[in-house]
């Protein structure tokens, strides 16, 4: 079963090397890392080329946005299972990818998902935040739970069924995407604890006051756009997850 690893990136040459090496380092013999880069110029490519990896397929042009790239990237795939992982972020350990396919080969199974943590952007040692998942119940995005997103891999026919990211959304296109995965389509996604990606702190929908309340308003878009009523108490139920990641 081969597994597709979508990295999207533009001006990514600090930190994206790290991100190909954990992609590399897999013991899991097979893996197709899926690079679209939005036409960099700060040496991006240089960066990747760096490391000795016969696993890169590499893409260069300019593109209308990350979530533009992603959905190009999910029609890209050869992988039967797929997921992503940011320039600036890295695989826990080399076994992650095994545990993903020991899941993904049943066929009881259309996805999985696993814990986060967040490590300080100029020193990937450091974790700030420690994001623990858990299994899913019907209803959960009402009350703030929601898996990792970067941790999240699935079977392709899954976004050939149920499509991929909506990009009238400019920055909770991945909130969209698994709410709809797991509250309207309920998809059959397994829980696996422990840690599979860390992540440096800086992400787009965390970077400023203003796109975390815009993150919210769209996730609350979100809701009407299935027909869903916008639960009481969401947002409040929403930042108790959050606070409760931090160390």
């Amino acid at each position: 079963m081969l597994i597709t690893v979508i990295t999207v990136c533009r001006n990514a040459a600090e930190v994206i090397e790290s991100c190909v090496r954990s992609v590399a380092a897999q013991d899991y013999p097979q893996v197709e890392h899926l690079i679209l880069d939005g036409a960099s110029t700060d040496g991006t490519q240089d960066a990747v080329l760096s490391v000795s990896s016969d696993r890169v397929r590499w893409l260069s042009e300019p593109d209308e946005g990350m979530y533009f790239a992603l959905n190009k990237g999910l029609g890209l795939a050869s992988g039967e299972v797929i997921g992503l992982l940011h320039a600036d972020d890295a695989f826990a350990d080399a076994g992650v990818l095994s545990r993903v396919a020991s899941v993904l080969t049943s066929l009881d199974w259309e996805a999985c998902y696993g814990d986060l943590e967040y490590v300080s952007l100029r020193n990937p040692s450091e974790v700030v935040r420690f994001w623990r998942s858990s299994d899913y119940r019907p209803g959960g995005f009402e009350s703030g739970w929601m898996p990792p997103h970067p941790t999240f891999y699935a079977k392709k026919g899954v976004y050939q069924r149920f499509g991929g990211f909506d990009t009238r959304l400019s920055i909770g296109a991945d909130w969209d995407l698994l709410y709809r995965l797991f509250e309207v389509k309920r998809i059959r996604a397994r829980y696996l604890p422990g840690v599979l990606v860390r992540m440096r702190l800086g992400g787009i929908s965390n970077r400023s006051i203003r796109n975390i309340l815009l993150n919210n308003l769209q996730c609350i878009r979100v809701f009407r756009k299935y027909g869903r009523r916008v639960p009481t108490g969401y947002l409040p139920a929403k930042l108790l997850h959050r606070l409760g990641q931090f160390r």
